[in-house]
Parts: C-alpha cells; sequence; structure tokens
C-alpha cells in the first residue's frame, strides 16, 4: 500500500525512553495551516502532570512549543470519587452503580466528595507553596541541527515552556525531534536523572490506537471525511478547554450544537470525539428516559436532566440523539397529544434559556436526520449556536474514511510476522467504488471481511492470508447487494 495507509515511523532513544515520530513530514505539512498537537497522553514522572507539544506557522516560521505542568490536580473527580469510595463493599457497590450510569450514585459520592474538598481548601491544605525562587528565562540547544529553544517560566512556578523557531522552507523531521529531546532534557531536570527509562512516548497527528478502538475512545483525529466540521469542532473544543481566555473578552462559547444529516453520516461518532477532545465526561439521553406516557411525565424527565447537568462540577457533553423523536412540535392548537407534544418542547426550550450561565461546563449536542420536524425556534441561536449539516462523504472523504480505518486497524493488530492488509489494497480504487456509501457502510465492510478472515483463520489453524483488494471489493458489492 504506497497511498500512505501506513504511517511511517521513525525511533529513536533518549535517557532510557523511548520516542516514535508517526508521519513527521505529514505533520510538519499541516502545521503549514492549523496548529498541530503532537505529544499524545502520557505517563510522566512526578511531579510533572502533563507535558504538551505543538507546531504551528507563524510568519515565515514553524514555531514549535512545549508546555511542561508540575501543579499537581488533587481534585478531578476521578481522584474525589476514589477516595470517597475506597475499597470496602459499600464503596465497590457504589462504584459499580456509578459505573452503570445511576445518577443518584453519582450525586450522593460526588457530594461527600465536594464537601471534603471544600473542607481541605478551607484549612488552606490545597495551596501551592510560593517558588524559592524566580528563575530567569534560559536557552537550550541541540547543536547538530542548529535549533535553539527559549525556556521561560510562569510566577508560580509550576510551568515551564519552551519556544524555538525554524523557517518554515527549512523545517524538517530533525528539528521536530531535537525539539523533542530539548522537552525530554527539561522533565529530566524537573525530575530526575533517572525518571524517563523505560516509558514510551508518541509524537503523533493522529490518535494512533494500541488497541481496538471502539466508539467510546474515538478522537477528531480518527473522523475522516468531513475536515471543515472537524475543525469546526476543534474550535469549539479550545473555547472548552481555555475559560480563562473567554473570560478574559466577555466571550460566550458555543451553549448548543445541532448535527442534521442522513443516518450512518457520523453524528453520534463526531459527538463523542467532541466530548474526548474536550476531556469531557459523555452523558447520552435516550428517548424512553424523557417520554412518559402520564400526563406531565415528559415534562418532569427533562427538568430532572437540566436539573442534573446544572451540578456537574466537571466539562460534560449532553447528547440529545435521534432528537426529533424526543422533541418534536406540530404546530398551533391541535389535539391533546399535540398540546402534550408542544409542552415538552416548550419546557425543553426554557431550560435550555440558561444553562451556560448556571453551568457553563456543559455544552449539549443534538443529533437528527429530519431537521424539518424540529420547531426552529428551539434550535435558534442562543440555544443551538452551531448547526452542522453532515452529508455523505464524497470521494474524496470515502478515501480518507478508509485510509484511517485500515490505518487504525493495522496499528491496533498488526505484530511481527503477523500483515493484516495486503499490499494490493488501493484505497483511491475503494473509495471510487463506494459511491453512495457512508462512514458506517464503510466500517461495516471492513467488519464482515475481518470476520470472514477470523472464521477462515480458526478453520486453518492460522494461515489466513492478509486482506486483499479483491475481498474488500466483495464485501463491498456483498453490502450493496444487501441494501
Amino acid at each position: 500500500m504506497g497511498d500512505g495507509t501506513r504511517a511511517q515511523r521513525v525511533t529513536f532513544e533518549y535517557a532510557g525512553a523511548t520516542v516514535e515520530m508517526v508521519d513527521a513530514v505529514t505533520a510538519l505539512a499541516a502545521a503549514r495551516v492549523n496548529r498541530v498537537e503532537l505529544l499524545r497522553k502520557a505517563s510522566w514522572p512526578e511531579p510533572v502532570r502533563q507535558v504538551e507539544l505543538s507546531v504551528f506557522s507563524e510568519g515565515d516560521a514553524h514555531v514549535l512549543v512545549a508546555e511542561i505542568a508540575t501543579a499537581a490536580d488533587r481534585f478531578t473527580t476521578e481522584k474525589v470519587r476514589s477516595l470517597v469510595l475506597g475499597a470496602d463493599p459499600i464503596g465497590v457497590l457504589l462504584s459499580k452503580r456509578i459505573a452503570q450510569g445511576d445518577q443518584l450514585a453519582a450525586r450522593i459520592v460526588d457530594g461527600v466528595g465536594n464537601a471534603a474538598v471544600a473542607a481541605y481548601r478551607k484549612l488552606g491544605l490545597d495551596r501551592v507553596p510560593p517558588p524559592t525562587t524566580q528563575r530567569e528565562p534560559a536557552t537550550l540547544a541541540d547543536a547538530a541541527v542548529g535549533l535553539q529553544a527559549t525556556v521561560t517560566y510562569d510566577g508560580t512556578g509550576t510551568l515551564v515552556r519552551l519556544r524555538a523557531e525554524v523557517p518554515r522552507d527549512d523545517v524538517s523531521p530533525a528539528h521536530l525531534q531535537a525539539f523533542a529531546g530539548l522537552t525530554l532534557q527539561t522533565v529530566l531536570e524537573i525530575a530526575g536523572p533517572e525518571s524517563l527509562a523505560g516509558r514510551r512516548f508518541t509524537l503523533s497527528r493522529e490518535a494512533l490506537p494500541t488497541a481496538p478502538t471502539t466508539t467510546q475512545e474515538v478522537t477528531l483525529d480518527q473522523v475522516g471525511g468531513l475536515g471543515p466540521i472537524v475543525a469546526e469542532l476543534r474550535q469549539i473544543a479550545v473555547s472548552f478547554r481555555h475559560p480563562e481566555a473567554m473570560a478574559r473578552w466577555g466571550a460566550r462559547r458555543p451553549q448548543g450544537i445541532l448535527m442534521y444529516g442522513p443516518p450512518g453520516t457520523g453524528k453520534t461518532m463526531l459527538s463523542r470525539a467532541l466530548a474526548n477532545e474536550i476531556g469531557a465526561d459523555f452523558r447520552e439521553i435516550r428517548t424512553p428516559e424523557i417520554l412518559d406516557k402520564w400526563l406531565g411525565g415528559s415534562e418532569r424527565n427533562i427538568k430532572q436532566i437540566f436539573r442534573d447537568a446544572r451540578r456537574y462540577r466537571v466539562p460534560t457533553l449532553i447528547l440529545f440523539d435521534e432528537f426529533d423523536s424526543i422533541i418534536s412540535y406540530v404546530g398551533p392548537g391541535g389535539d391533546a397529544a399535540g398540546q402534550a407534544i408542544n409542552a415538552v418542547a416548550g419546557i425543553f426550550k426554557q431550560e435550555m434559556n440558561d444553562l451556560i450561565e448556571a453551568n457553563p461546563n456543559v455544552i449539549v449536542v443534538a443529533t437528527t436526520n429530519f431537521p424539518h420536524r424540529v420547531d426552529e425556534s428551539l434550535i435558534r441561536s442562543g440555544r443551538f449556536d452551531v448547526k452542522v449539516s453532515v452529508p455523505k462523504p464524497d470521494e474524496a472523504g470515502r478515501a480518507e474514511i478508509f485510509r484511517k480505518m485500515i490505518r487504525g486497524l493495522i496499528s491496533a493488530h498488526e505484530a511481527p510476522g503477523f500483515t493484516m492488509f495486503a499490499d494490493d489494497v488501493d484505497v483511491a480504487e475503494l473509495a471510487r467504488t463506494s459511491h453512495g456509501l457512508t462512514g458506517a457502510d464503510i466500517k461495516e465492510i471492513l467488519r464482515r471481511v475481518q470476520l470472514a478472515k477470523a472464521m477462515e483463520d480458526a478453520r486453518t489453524g492460522g494461515q489466513a492470508g492478509p486482506i486483499t483488494q479483491a475481498e474488500l471489493a466483495t464485501a463491498l458489492a456483498e453490502l450493496r447487494g444487501a441494501g
């Protein structure tokens, strides 16, 4: 496969750590247009909490920036819950209830935890001691490639920032490797000389899975064929992750997003990817949670959902999937059933009106295949500020979806001695012959071929060969025939 389906990887060692760069040339090219975040989630030695490394274009230069945070985040929901629950039988039972989505159990535990945190802060035990000395800016350099990075420290001593510039026409993967080395050198100075031994880091524009990707784990990087939509959602995620910038300018981030389009185009997947991009909890509201056969029951259910939303203490994305089946509008007047439906829509409007002021940690996403069935006043700006049409992918989009899905499978499953896809796989040809198919259809094509190969493997004792272009074409034709 010479079409970029398999990622180009370069691996190097630094202070006992292994660093893998994936498609560095592509990442640097993408940075000419948008900021590209490269250092994916990793385990860092204490007291380092987080390291972010990104590259972007500024004037005639590529700018490499790394931020190393050392302030401990002591009061995340997960940490507070683990402290409250403990390992006793009651704690184990509550943990299981929370994992199953029991909101009452979550509210009980979070209430106890928040009270404990408030007492801890009132006693001043959460205060970070001021730095003993104010460090002046410094310079780090890699003479081999002629790269210099300026190192600055914030006033609290909890954030170290590296910045280097390289002329845009001269930048190369070697500069990226050198900058990664300077970043790790700074981590060593903070955490100690042996602190990186045995650790592994990935510099990648895309999140490459180490296990089979599920809908729950999807990221915006893994979404194919929807470039403009992904870019818009990234901007929303940035507004969530930087509330201080929003507050400084008095800016109001979007409160609601409406996604509409044909079935199978990825609306629910985009919602989950946005939640993961923000680092938010994901809460999906299904039709049975709202609609009630008893008069007034549906309105009470909506009020309870929003009452819970106003109490969330961490960023949370609430998804109303198949929105038209939950909230509809039948026009003025009508019979009793129609009036009840209108009442549900009216309560929803009221609850959306002040949600962002009551809790800026929450964003609402609604998806529908039939936007014309939803009352326009319900989805006006101020309630749903962003409206996104999610169409079926064109040929270029289908090629990107095939490429990303195949790349994800290769990354998750291929190992020494096992090749999952044959070299004759032609993504461009698959995209050409899959006219009219959606991302869900493409996923189903790959699922069918994977299942067929697994069954062949089971019958022959591991003698099945890689997935070929012909097998993919057959699965595609069968899917069309079944449709």
